[in-house]
């Protein structure tokens, strides 16, 4: 006799299946963004380095040229920028977790001694 597979196992340990796959996804996904990085800062400055030619050629004057550089360096800068703002959150929100708040336990035992012992010498 053959056993039937009811449609709630199956949808289960197609779930769990799911499950077990997102991770493996995550960090691939999150160093891709990390080396966007890299490649958004030369696509910024290549930008802006086109934009100041076409500006040089449109206008004929020569600093025009200088001022897309410009620009393409300033957006450069400000992928950096965005960057860090987001690793500085991640950064922030492991710090809250309880299983590395070691730093606290620490900080509390120091207090708990604060006598002097005199001049190190190291």
């Amino acid at each position: 006799m053959s056993e039937k597979i009811k449609p709630e196992t199956q949808e289960r340990e197609l779930g769990d299946e799911k499950e077990e796959k997102a991770p493996r996804i995550k960090p691939i996904i999150e160093a891709a963004d990390s080396l966007s990085l890299g490649i958004s800062m030369v696509v910024a400055v290549i930008m802006g380095v086109g934009l100041g030619y076409l500006l040089r050629s449109l206008t004929g004057l020569g600093f025009t040229f200088w001022i897309g550089v410009f620009i393409g360096v300033a957006a450069a800068i400000l992928n950096v920028f965005k960057a860090y703002e987001k690793e500085r959150k991640s950064y922030e929100k492991l710090a809250k977790e309880p299983r590395y708040a070691i730093k606290n336990k620490l900080d509390q035992k120091d207090d708990d001694d604060d006598e002097d012992y005199g001049e190190k010498n190291y």
